[in-house]
């Protein structure tokens, strides 16, 4: 059943709305500290988790590689090289825009990104889209081209930020052969392995108490190993098109906690371009569910 893997999904993108409520009381820290303890906390959190928790698995998965052609070994540590690399640099974007840009950049970056997730799907993937799906991503460029509007700074940095997570879902959509779980392991060790000799540059002396190393905690487990491992199964059984839609729920949960939690001011051509983003999100969702009965009507005929 598909249930599970929209629940899945829903979950991952609701927790990143609320990220703002973790990262912003890390606004005095350098955007660098942070990504690096976030990164090195994850890489711990995950390995515990993979050889304490799920041992066999972890074995299992060590194995099947070492098994491989050698080949195929290289093919499966490229995937994994170049999905840590639009990781890492989508993870320091992120923190770096939201604490030394703007919170429009980094929400517009989460808009801009279902829209190029959808199109490489099409172009790498081959997905196939329907009249009613290309009419949600129409709405969807007309609602960030309003939002953008008069920010271009912003649309700079939300083009990078959206293309390297947009990137980075497609590519787990070609990688079916490792446990996910296992397969998000490689990517945070590899993450950890690029970014740890950057800790040499950070500015000497700083001062962490006790809540930074709390929120980086939570940043390492609730907020990047929890979704990033629910948004890699729900992979496994929605279209990459269908994922990268449904990451609209992020920025539309943070564009609320600006408003009504964090008081920030809002106008009309923004509540206009969320009700777009709204209307295109339920569009999307109900042609892509119609073209799968359709296409199980089919098959059973065919049968």
């Amino acid at each position: 059943m598909q249930v599970k893997y929209y629940a899945a999904a829903l979950f991952s993108f609701i927790v990143w709305g609320t990220f703002s409520l973790v990262l912003r009381p890390l606004g005095a820290y350098a955007s660098l500290d942070i990504l690096l303890y976030r990164v090195l906390f994850a890489s711990g959190a995950i390995l515990l988790i993979s050889f304490l928790v799920r041992p066999a698995v972890t074995k299992a998965n060590i194995k099947l590689i070492r098994n491989m052609s050698s080949r195929d070994r290289r093919n499966v540590f490229l995937h994994a090289l170049c999905s840590a690399m639009m990781l890492a640099l989508n993870w320091f974007l992120f923190i770096y825009v939201m604490n030394n840009v703007s919170v429009n950049a980094t929400s517009l970056a989460y808009l801009i990104c279902p829209i190029i997730t959808t199109v490489l799907a099409s172009v790498f993937l081959k997905e196939r889209l329907n009249r009613g799906q290309w009419l949600a991503v129409g709405l969807s460029v007309l609602a960030c081209f309003m939002l953008a509007y008069g920010h271009f700074m912003d649309m700079i940095y939300s083009l990078v930020i959206a293309f390297s997570y947009a990137t980075y879902l497609v590519l787990q959509k070609g990688n079916n052969r490792l446990d996910k779980f296992f397969t998000l392991n490689l990517h945070i060790i590899i993450c950890t392995v690029l970014l740890t000799p950057l800790l040499y540059i950070l500015p000497q002396g700083t001062v962490h108490g006790t809540d930074f190393y709390v929120y980086v905690l939570l940043i390492a487990v609730l907020f990047t190993i929890i979704p990033l491992f629910l948004n890699m199964y729900a992979l496994k059984g929605l279209d990459s098109s269908v994922v990268g839609i449904l990451l609209y729920i992020n920025p539309t949960i943070a564009f609320l906690l600006a408003v009504f939690y964090f008081n920030e001011a809002i106008n009309g051509v923004q509540i206009i371009a969320y009700a777009l983003i709204f209307m295109a999100v339920a569009i999307f969702n109900i042609a892509y569910i119609r073209s799968v009965r359709t296409w199980k009507k089919e098959e059973a005929l065919t049968a």
